[in-house]
């Protein structure tokens, strides 16, 4: 999506449109700051064009579609024909666009500025090539598509257009409607139709046109939806009021409390469809737009953490829906082992046809001991004890894998290996090269990332609590005491750097140090795997400069050679990250870092109409006056919505 575009989102539906409201169907690959532009639900594009014209041209436009807006809002903007300085415009036509699941639905209403009646001729024309989203990110891969067949009919009843696509069992549809219909549905030579209206506007008079694109993705059934734009924002907002009641807002810190409200907003349109161990429905946070509206175990757990003490329902949604999904044999190509919590779900016709792996994909190494975390986390924060009793069983099978697979009884951690066609790194820094040394080598052979290890160490903490509050089992209680324990003692041995007083980032195959400085000793932190006097150093330490930028603590420290401030993992700022991080100086006592940590992030939030992407580049703050955006961040992103919320919780709106 380019900084031209105005996003809508709504569940699992989003619509990328340009400054005039259309869709010009170029979407830019993932390698630029670029996405794709269009109507995408369940990872298809299910309208690849959405182009107005007027009277054969495309219209000028006076007020451009606002970037800044909240979700909720519809997409306006207004338009005239083109004309010169001589002839003022004969009518004027309001454009307003928004979602709802699985629906985009436009308003044009046309206004005369004349006193005599005025003809228009007015046509739309519109696409759907139902890409797969894999095939539009810059990973210059192809896929083959045998037997795939494409239609484009007019509906019977001549109020628009059917698209259809198919490839053997697979069907995908994207259904166009007007009212009032159209005057004719015409061929273009593209592939594309063109929908036609002649329309007769009285002196000083109005009418309006509504257009509805419902798509209909393989396997789902025709959407229920709103039939206008106003109706689905009357919904959203409903929801996004629903999320905010409640949360007491900090009065006395005005930027912090604004990133607080736009990060509710966001988790209320970011909420994506799930089922539970039963079959129940579920609404549970989905990653971010654009790359991932949909269910990744990692980002929905940290999410539903972060939300906890003010929307304990996300938590009770994850829950069930990650315990439905998790994995109970080994395959191999989707990285599932018995007890395995997935990393990320998939609906796309890629996934469907195992061209890509990410249909149901287990390549993480710390969303099982996440699962726990936060199965834990919330039977304390709110006594209720239901979801520890049903998710027992799910909850053992976690720490099985932990054990077993995992690989805390055989290498004494757990371990992540590089997957052929999956994630080269399964820890939350995924991407290839992100766990290096100083000097900026990768990692070799099997990789037992530091962050991980504190998930593990309050993961068996947590759910020793459980084993003797809720399940009365004093012998597995004790069992998981000792191996965190165990695992808290070997840790300190193994990554501790005497010579930098940090931890090492990781270890490699062969047991050495990873020896770069990066953010994740704060989620040893949050996690309190460290001691008291290892966890003040370590803290202090990442307020420094080379670590501080200011807005926020890089994801490596500034001045190694691995450093490089527009990198995904080696010198940005993710907000996420930072939330943990402020999580964890409050928990050991540094009260005044947190502070400083939170005062940088609530001023880069201000400065983005009080959103925190999923990544800052990792420029001082004393170099510009605003964070240098990161050019592939998810935004709206569901941790970054809910990194305020964690904010709050760690400094307490002081």
């Amino acid at each position: 999506m380019s900084d031209r575009d105005r996003l809508l989102v709504r569940g699992r539906t989003f619509v990328a449109v340009g400054a005039g409201g259309d869709i010009s169907g170029v979407g830019s690959a993932r390698g630029t700051a670029a996405g794709p532009g269009g109507l995408f639900v369940r990872d298809a594009r299910h309208l690849s064009r959405w182009q107005l014209t007027v009277d054969g041209a495309v219209p000028e436009i006076l007020t451009p579609v606002a970037t800044s807006a909240a979700a909720a809002d519809a997409a306006r903007c207004v338009l005239v024909p083109r004309g010169g300085r001589q002839e003022p415009p004969a009518y004027t036509i309001f454009r307003e666009q928004a979602v709802a699941d699985g629906v985009f639905l436009e308003t044009l209403r046309f206004l005369s500025n004349r006193p005599v009646p005025t003809r228009v001729a007015l046509a739309l024309t519109v696409d759907a090539d139902f890409t797969d989203q894999f095939e539009l990110r810059a990973d210059h891969r192809t896929y083959a598509k045998p037997g795939a067949v494409r239609s484009r009919l007019p509906l019977d009843g001549g109020e628009g257009v059917e698209f259809t696509y198919r490839r053997g069992e697979w069907c995908s549809r994207t259904t166009v409607t007007a009212d009032p219909a159209p005057d004719g549905v015409e061929q273009t030579g593209t592939g594309a139709r063109r929908l036609v209206w002649t329309l007769e506007l009285d002196a000083h008079g109005s009418l309006e046109v509504a257009l509805r694109a419902a798509a209909r993705p393989h396997g789902e059934p025709e959407p229920h939806a709103p039939r206008s734009p106003a109706e689905a924002v009357r919904q959203l907002a409903a929801i996004e009021e629903e999320y905010a009641s409640g949360v007491a807002l900090p009065a006395a810190w005005p930027e912090l409390a604004a990133a607080c409200a736009r990060g509710l907003a966001d988790l209320a349109a970011l909420q994506v469809p799930a089922r539970g161990p039963d079959g129940e429905e579920l609404r549970v946070p989905g990653a971010g737009v654009p790359w991932f509206l949909t269910l990744l175990g990692r980002d929905a757990l940290l999410t539903s953490l972060f939300a906890l003490p003010y929307l304990p329902g996300l938590a009770a949604a994850t829950l069930p829906a990650l315990a439905a999904t998790q994995a109970t044999e080994a395959v191999d190509g989707a990285v599932a082992e018995p007890g395995k919590i997935v990393h990320e779900m998939r609906h796309g016709e890629l996934a469907h046809f195992g061209q890509v792996p990410f249909g149901r994909y287990y390549g993480s190494v710390d969303a099982t001991p996440l699962f726990l975390v936060l199965l834990g986390a919330y039977t304390e924060q709110t006594g209720d004890t239901a979801p520890a009793r049903r998710l027992e069983a799910h909850a053992r099978a976690a720490v099985g894998w932990m054990l077993d697979h995992g690989g805390l009884t055989s290498r004494g951690y757990l371990v992540h290996r590089p997957e052929p066609g999956g994630l080269a790194n399964q820890n939350w820094k995924d991407s290839p090269g992100a766990i290096c040394s100083a000097d900026g080598s990768g990692a070799t052979g099997p990789v037992m990332a530091a962050g991980a290890q504190g998930y593990a160490y309050d993961a068996l903490r947590r759910t020793a609590r459980l084993a003797r509050s809720v399940w009365a089992d004093e012998v597995y209680a004790d069992l998981l005491t000792q191996t965190a324990a165990d695992l808290r003692d070997r840790f300190q041995r193994d990554f501790w750097m005497p010579e930098h007083g940090f931890p090492a980032l990781a270890l490699d195959g062969d047991g050495r140090q990873v020896d770069a400085l990066a953010s994740d000793a704060g989620h040893l932190l949050w996690s309190g795997l460290l001691d008291k006097e290892y966890g003040e150093t370590v803290g202090r330490r990442l307020l420094e400069p080379d670590f501080f930028s200011g807005w926020g603590v890089r994801t490596v420290a500034a001045g190694q050679p691995a450093f490089h401030p527009l990198s995904s993992h080696r010198g940005s700022v993710w907000p996420h990250d930072n939330a943990l991080i402020a999580l964890g100086l409050a928990r050991y006592g540094l009260h005044d870092e947190a502070r400083a940590l939170a005062r940088g992030l609530a001023a880069a939030a201000a400065t983005t109409n009080d959103r925190l992407p999923e990544a800052l580049a990792g420029y001082d703050r004393t170099a510009c006056r605003a964070p240098v955006p990161y050019p592939h961040a998810c935004v709206p992103e569901s941790r970054s919505a809910a990194a305020p919320l964690a904010l709050l919780t760690a400094v307490g709106g002081a």
